[in-house]
């Protein structure tokens, strides 16, 4: 089961990896966007740290109060669309403090879609989403060994996607230059969902 203790502890190991990560996540958006990918997740799981020990016990509110947090600290499209993507969560699971495993995918799939109407983005335009849709049906297929299988499931979402044009966003402007390149967003949720794995 997946209660707030198991939160903190993601938002925890996130915010490490992230941290290692800034500078190469600012790098790959910098060839295709703004550059500043890497410092709005920082600034985000900085901030979900910092009010990690005080998140409630309802897995809703706790998504809910996360979602704002992020919204506060970065109003950059990937931050925007990270709290819409909480926020889509936290509707799933207001007044429970534990969530089941096989849970995950559903709270995967609302945020996809949430995310999806925010950011007028489709599956298969080499988005975020994407990588989002690969780790709910790798869930689906393999809930007992799931942070291992979302992470293969997500590298071979990047390899599939990478000679692909980006087709939304800032990257879409330079769609021939996006052949070869992976998407900044979903190497972002590669670092996040990587950064759950046990050592």
């Amino acid at each position: 089961m997946i209660t707030i203790v198991d939160v903190r502890d993601a938002i925890s190991r996130i915010q490490h990896q992230v941290q290692q990560t800034a500078d190469d996540l600012c790098a790959r958006d910098g060839q295709l966007g703004d550059g500043d990918l890497g410092i709005t997740l920082e600034k985000a799981f900085n901030r979900l740290a910092e009010i990690g020990p005080t998140l409630p016990e309802d897995l809703g509110k706790a998504f809910a109060a996360a979602a704002a947090a992020v919204s506060k600290v970065s109003s950059s499209s990937f931050g925007t669309l990270l709290a819409t993507g909480l926020l889509a969560a936290a509707k799933r699971s207001i007044g429970k403090t534990e969530l089941h495993s096989t849970a995950v995918p559903d709270l995967l799939r609302a945020a996809c879609q949430k995310m999806s109407e925010r950011g007028s983005a489709s599956l298969g335009d080499k988005t975020v989403l994407d990588a989002i849709d690969a780790a709910a049906r790798a869930l689906d297929s393999h809930p007992k060994d799931s942070v291992s299988a979302v992470i293969t499931a997500v590298d071979e979402t990047l390899s599939l996607f990478r000679d692909r044009q980006c087709k939304i966003g800032r990257a879409r402007i330079f769609s021939d230059r996006s052949i070869g390149l992976d998407d900044p967003g979903m190497v972002a949720f590669r670092v996040m969902v990587g950064a759950l794995k046990s050592s």
